[in-house]
């Protein structure tokens, strides 16, 4: 690791910032310095071919200087000392040409708490002599210089050393003050037993809000120079060993033929990786923080919502050795009478979650969030047959909090442990970031210091080491940093299996304060889950909705967000938000007012579902008086994104009114669906009966009146007749009248 000084009088800022901007420049620098210093140098040394981008200039009013060795700093018997030096003005003001002194050290550092404190900065107590000096030229503001310093293999600095971890320092002399970098050159100890040397390497993706990557998004990660690329290209061709998280080979596999190339190829290559390998939790989903909230880790339900049938083709029936086609049954077998022999067959989900695991019921808590009590839970979820095992930093026990070594293999009561190296580990994650070969040079060098150390202080045990969670990082960075590990002096490939077959070493657990904002989180995710699962049971398959939320919960409790807690709590205030629209997806539009003017009607009710998928609901209907009779009961099969009219058979009984009727829906299993309403039905069934009534007694008069008028003209004419019968007898008729 180096460390940097600003000038006196200028701002400082945290020395990961100005490590950053300053060892990029060494790239350009390192091929002129294997080429002409080195030109028979191993492979390790070997220049970058990855271009190094051109620092945007600051004025923040720091010069930052830095020392980075070449080789990780490895120099055996015999061998020349070569580092880089960079200079970087950040200040509106040039910096004249200086010279750079290089410093040795005689005496190796007596441990690695000693080295911890020389790569801090702290030179109290560490003599060392000049061993060589350049003159770095002038710096122009925002501008940066770099150069090569050896010191040659017969220089008294170097020769006679014995193995171990020497100071090594660099002084840039400033009219304003001496800027000073620390690093360190490793003498190796080769005559000494090999010792073993697991590199653990992580392939995850950035934080996801979303259940599963989407297919834009595969595309762009597993294209080259995608992260996820660029993580395989890291790993391919090493004895890494790979945790996987589940969540991207399922977000592949659930697109079917629908996968970019890119996705599926990339796919088939990590399948094809000799590497051992175990899953992480699906998502690298926060254990820790689960286990604190009280409840076990999580899994996947379904990822079925996923699927689209039209993405996976029915199979194809191999050929007989006739050419026919092979039957898909057995002729023996009784094929099933709803079997659809040209159906598409979907992936299973633990077909889906496949990582090629070496192991299962493997855990890795991030750094720093494991106590004691969520290692013990962990391992109360083994079983004899198949044990759990916890992965844990080096910093989670007391030996390595104390600045011990903690060899990889370690035991805690009940709980199987594998502990890797902390401080080994993030000299190899901070050279991971680097795209620069030199600019790696002085994490690397770090990382191979305390390595010497571990590894001298593991009474032969193997070492566990790991590149810690990360997406943003070059293949070539990723390579060099696993190298730098596997390729040390006395290193031997150390395999999960291997790790895990050694006899375990007791370990003293410390106590980690529980993230109680992550804790809380837990508890509300897990809330709003159940509630989905209740609101479900409208659906002939809950899991078209329950799947997705159990995969939306894991993304979300991914470590990924750690290193960004604002952004991770907009996703779960989203999150949450979004979750509430789903359950009130589905309803009922409310009602006008309804007017009822006979005994028996339907009232019409709406049903809103906004759902992809048609839901079996159960309409509940209660009025508020009695002079309306309701059917309590309606079942409801509402159409997908749609609304549906449903009629409610009514009845009125006697009396007229406003009637309130209560409407509810709730699922098969009675549990409420979306908010209730209620329907105004004003009643007016009696007017029906007036209506009836009248139009009787109008129709009976019109009868009466018929029969009167019939009768009248019927004694109307027996009148008239008996007139003239009358008439006729008493007065005599002439003959014409007679004839008439």
């Amino acid at each position: 690791m180096t460390v940097t000084s600003p000038a006196p009088g200028s701002p400082g800022r945290p020395a990961r910032r100005r490590c950053a901007g300053a060892l990029a420049v060494v790239g350009m620098v390192f091929a002129l310095v294997m080429a002409i210093v080195l030109p028979g140098a191993a492979p390790t040394a070997a220049a970058d071919s990855s271009p190094t981008p051109t620092p945007t200039p600051t004025s923040t009013g720091e010069t930052v200087f830095t020392l980075a060795p070449v080789g990780n700093g490895i120099v055996r018997p015999g061998e020349a000392l070569t580092v880089s030096v960079s200079v970087r003005n950040e200040t509106p003001l040039s910096v004249s040409a200086s010279a750079v002194t290089l410093s040795l050290g005689r005496n190796a550092l007596p441990s690695r708490t000693a080295l911890r404190a020389w790569l801090a900065g702290d030179t109290d107590g560490v003599t060392v002599a000049p061993a060589a000096d350049i003159v770095l030229d002038a710096v122009a503001p925002g501008g940066e210089q770099s150069a090569a310093i050896a010191v040659p293999a017969d220089h008294a600095a170097l020769t006679g050393l014995a193995p171990g971890v020497y100071p090594l320092v660099a002084t840039y002399e400033l009219p304003s003050g001496p800027l000073v970098s620390t690093s360190a050159m490793i003498v190796p100890d080769d005559a000494s037993p090999a010792v073993g040397v697991g590199v653990l390497v992580p392939i995850t993706a950035p934080p996801l809000a979303e259940g599963l990557l989407s297919a834009d998004e595969l595309e762009a990660l597993t294209a080259p120079g995608g992260s996820l690329a660029n993580q395989l290209d890291g790993v391919t061709g090493t004895s890494a060993i790979l945790a996987v998280d589940p969540a991207i080979l399922a977000a592949i596999r659930v697109l079917g033929a629908a996968a970019p190339e890119s996705a599926l190829a990339w796919l088939e290559r990590l399948e094809a990786l000799p590497n051992a390998r175990f899953a992480l939790q699906y998502g690298d989903a926060d254990v820790a923080a689960q286990v604190n909230a009280g409840i076990e880790p999580l899994a996947p339900t379904s990822l079925t919502a996923y699927m689209n049938t039209t993405d996976f083709p029915a199979p194809t029936p191999s050929p007989t050795p006739d050419g026919s086609p092979s039957p898909t049954t057995s002729p023996e077998a009784s094929p099933s009478p709803t079997a659809d022999p040209d159906a598409p067959v979907l992936p299973t989900l633990d077909e889906l979650l496949d990582v090629g695991a070496s192991r299962s019921n493997v855990y890795w808590p991030a750094t720093g969030t494991a106590s004691a009590a969520v290692v013990d839970a962990l391992a109360a979820l083994g079983t004899e047959d198949d044990p759990a095992l916890t992965i844990l930093s080096s910093t989670d026990t007391a030996a390595g909090r104390g600045g011990g070594t903690v060899t990889a293999h370690a035991a805690s009561g009940e709980a199987d442990l594998l502990v890797y190296d902390a401080d080994v580990s993030a000299a190899l994650n901070a050279a991971s970031s680097f795209d620069g070969t030199a600019g790696r040079g002085a994490p690397l060098t770090a990382a191979t210091a305390y390595l010497a150390f571990a590894m001298a202080e593991s009474a032969g045990a193997s070492i566990l080491v790991t590149l810690d969670r990360g997406a943003d990082r070059s293949h070539t960075s990723m390579r060099a940093a696993i190298n730098a590990a596997a390729d040390a002096p006395r290193a031997a490939e150390a395999s999960l299996p291997l790790l895990t077959a050694e006899p375990p070493r007791a370990a003293q657990l410390t106590d980690a304060e529980p993230d109680q904002v992550r804790t809380d989180a837990v508890s509300a995710l897990t809330a709003d889950e159940n509630e989905v699962a209740r609101f479900a049971t409208i659906l002939d398959d809950p899991s078209l909705l329950t799947g997705p939320q159990r995969a939306e919960v894991l993304q979300l409790l991914g470590n990924g967000w750690l290193p960004d807690p604002t952004s991770w709590q907009v996703a779960l205030a989203e999150n949450r938000e979004q979750t509430r629209t789903r359950l009130d997806s589905v309803g009922i539009l409310p009602p006008s007012t309804i007017q009822l003017f006979t005994y028996g009607a339907g009232v019409p009710v709406w049903v809103r579902n906004e759902l992809p998928y048609p839901v079996n609901v159960v309409l509940y209907a209660s009025p508020d008086d009695l002079r309306l009779d309701v059917q309590e009961a309606t079942q409801v099969t509402a159409g997908a994104a749609s609304n549906t009219r449903v009629e409610v058979p009514v009845q009125a009984r006697v009396g007229s009114g406003e009637v309130t009727v209560d409407l509810q829906l709730r699922s098969r299993t009675f549990e409420q669906i979306g908010d209730p309403q209620s329907a105004d039905v004003w009643v007016r069934a009696e007017w029906e009966t007036v209506g009836t009534v009248a139009l009787g007694i109008v129709v009976a008069a019109l009868l009466g009146l018929g029969v009167v008028r019939t009768v009248l003209r019927a004694r109307q004419r027996k009148a008239d007749a008996a007139t003239r019968a009358a008439g006729g007898a008493s007065a005599p008729r002439d003959d014409g009248e007679a004839e008439s």
